[in-house]
């Protein structure tokens, strides 16, 4: 007898998940995670306990994706190690001008911050 096909996931519940992860393992406080991705720190208290979720095809969505993003880069490039991965979060980078941790805090620092992680990747 072949098995049930499991339903898909809910994108919704996907990208908030991996948004939590993310945050976490950049060394993010909820209120960090709230001022990056534009909400309340009440909303990201929500987010945690599964009473909410982010729907990606918001402005929420989009900074989220891309603080995932942030991860995804530096993380090859650390090599998984975690405390290089929140040192460099919170060391000041000449390339950026900047802490990435202070610089993710607004829409265009997370994007710069994304593209120097993407050149980064594109070099190795």
């Amino acid at each position: 007898m072949p098995a049930a096909p499991r339903p898909a996931p809910d994108p919704a519940v996907v990208l908030t998940k991996a948004t939590l992860r993310a945050a976490e393992q950049l060394g993010l406080s909820s209120a960090d995670l709230a001022t990056v991705i534009g909400v309340s720190e009440a909303t990201v208290s929500r987010l945690k306990s599964s009473g909410r979720a982010i729907q990606p095809q918001t402005k929420e969505g989009e900074l989220a994706l891309m603080l995932i993003r942030v991860f995804r880069s530096l993380d090859p490039l650390i090599g998984g190690d975690d405390g290089k991965r929140l040192q460099w979060m919170d060391s000041y980078n000449k390339g950026l001008l900047g802490s990435p941790a202070q610089l993710i805090r607004k829409a265009d620092g997370l994007v710069r911050t994304l593209a120097y992680l993407d050149g980064m990747r594109a070099a190795t």
